[in-house]
């Protein structure tokens, strides 16, 4: 397949069926390892794995993060709804499988704007009366705040965990990514906590600087349209005003490991950030943006 520079898409232009084009989803499944892709997915996994070849263990990372946030905040803090936005294609360990070992009756909502990764969701999920999956668009956070299935399933007036796992990386600077989380901070009750993981440049000129630079090139120019690091600033302004839960914006497995280190950091595995801020600044009211 020869290499051809695509226009930023990103979150833009959900690929769906077509699969002449690399999906962000699809993408992501061919990394973890899973059969719902083709080869034009692989073909950009495949590209990034020649500068960093172990970014599978980067995916993996990255989902194990959640599952460790996703418990803390079930468990140990007792958020009993969760809205995932770019949830994807649907794999082992979701948010809501997570969730329900610690509250079997934990509500959860998964958005994607992508139509195959909705068809897959519903048919996984068409017995699970706690959960559901919604079309929408992350860019919209009006739109999506007022979807009938979304505040029909979720009581937006209560805390809720609002989680972005790898989706912000692949917004594009002109659809101002800080000023869409700064809606949707805006928009939570008091108590909510928002979770987020993104690509990290540490802009050091170091080997892991270098690394980010390539890896973004491939990304954004082989096929995929979207992937882009960003400074520690960056990503820390996508949490506004949100108290930042200890250890704070991390690399994942500095994020309350399970436990030590079995060997040393891959420099791809530097790479991702995460963090989880509360909203413990306003009162409990609904704000006018949920207000029908």
């Amino acid at each position: 397949m020869p290499i051809d520079a695509h226009p930023r898409t990103g979150v833009r232009a959900p690929v769906g069926v077509d699969t002449t084009r690399a999906s962000i989803a699809r993408v992501y499944d061919a990394t973890l390892g899973g059969k719902d892709n083709y080869e034009v997915d692989r073909y950009v996994r495949d590209k990034v794995a020649e500068v960093a070849p172990r970014q599978s263990d980067v995916a993996r990372m990255n989902r194990r993060w959640l599952h460790r946030v996703v418990r803390y905040l079930a468990g140990t803090v007792g958020i009993d709804q969760f809205l995932d936005i770019g949830a994807g294609l649907p794999t082992v360990g979701n948010t809501h499988e997570i969730a329900q070992q610690q509250n079997p009756q934990a509500r959860v909502v998964y958005v994607d704007n992508d139509p195959v990764c909705n068809i897959h969701g519903r048919v996984l999920l068409e017995r699970d009366q706690h959960t559901r999956f919604v079309p929408a668009n992350l860019t919209m956070p009006k739109t999506l705040l007022t979807h009938d299935e979304i505040v029909q399933h979720l009581d937006l007036t209560r805390p809720l965990a609002l989680i972005l796992c790898g989706i912000l990386h692949h917004v594009d600077d002109d659809l101002d990514p800080a000023g869409i989380m700064r809606q949707y901070i805006e928009a939570l009750p008091a108590g909510s906590y928002v979770a987020i993981t993104h690509f990290y440049d540490p802009d050091d000129g170091d080997e892991a600087h270098e690394m980010a630079r390539e890896l973004e090139r491939r990304f954004t120019e082989m096929g995929l349209g979207s992937g882009w690091y960003r400074t520690r600033a960056q990503i820390a302004s996508y949490f506004g005003d949100l108290e930042l839960i200890e250890p704070g914006l991390v690399e994942l497995d500095d994020w309350w490991p399970m436990g030590p280190a079995i060997r040393p950091r891959l420099t791809e595995e530097r790479l991702l950030l995460g963090g989880v801020g509360r909203n413990s600044f306003r009162s409990g009211n609904v704000t006018p943006l949920l207000r029908r």
